[in-house]
């Protein structure tokens, strides 16, 4: 039997890539957070995304502190959250720096918003609480609209690359129950 890892403790810092390893071991969905930059839509990927709270409805980004995301989105900024199906690949490779000469987004509407068509489910959030974290920034925001879109498998990141996962589609009752919940 192997002897578990362990490193750290009050005078032995964590090695970056030993942290960044045991993360990759926490399976995530895939998100992209579309804003507007200069009054055009832009977008980055993210999969450090978290519900805060119900009530009130809160959500959690966490974004690199040198992304350009954190020049166009402070308190007060509304956003798009976009959670990615799986064959939305391309979208999350796109935005997440590794942009395709000539692709375009299929960048849709919400009121002022922009998100991205044919994503899971949309959230447009107002930011009411940024937080710097060591090299990156929290961004708290207040959940103002959801919308849900065709349902089917989610794009999901493990253990450094994208993994496929067997999933069936929830059933979202009239009054907004999720089956199972």
């Amino acid at each position: 039997m192997n002897a578990p890892l362990f490193q750290g403790g009050s005078t032995n810092p964590v090695d970056p890539k030993l942290l960044r390893a045991s993360m990759g071991l926490f399976a995530t969905g895939v998100t992209v957070v579309t804003y507007l930059a200069d009054g055009e839509p832009a977008g980055m990927t993210a999969n450090a995304f978290m519900s805060v709270s119900l009530d009130p409805p809160l959500v959690m980004v966490s974004v690199r502190s040198s992304s350009r995301f954190n020049q166009w989105v402070g308190e007060g900024v509304r956003y798009g959250i976009n959670f990615l199906a799986e064959d939305q690949r391309r979208l999350s490779g796109h935005f997440g720096g590794r942009p395709e000469e000539g692709f375009k987004p299929p960048f849709s509407w919400r009121g002022d918003i922009v998100v991205l068509d044919g994503s899971l489910a949309h959230i447009v959030a107002r930011t009411v609480d940024v937080h710097p974290a060591g090299d990156h920034h929290l961004y708290i925001g207040e959940v103002e609209d959801v919308r849900f879109g065709e349902q089917r498998r989610p794009l999901v990141f493990y253990s450094g690359k994208y993994q496929q996962v067997l999933t069936q589609a929830p059933t979202i009752t009239g009054n907004a129950c999720v089956e199972g919940w």
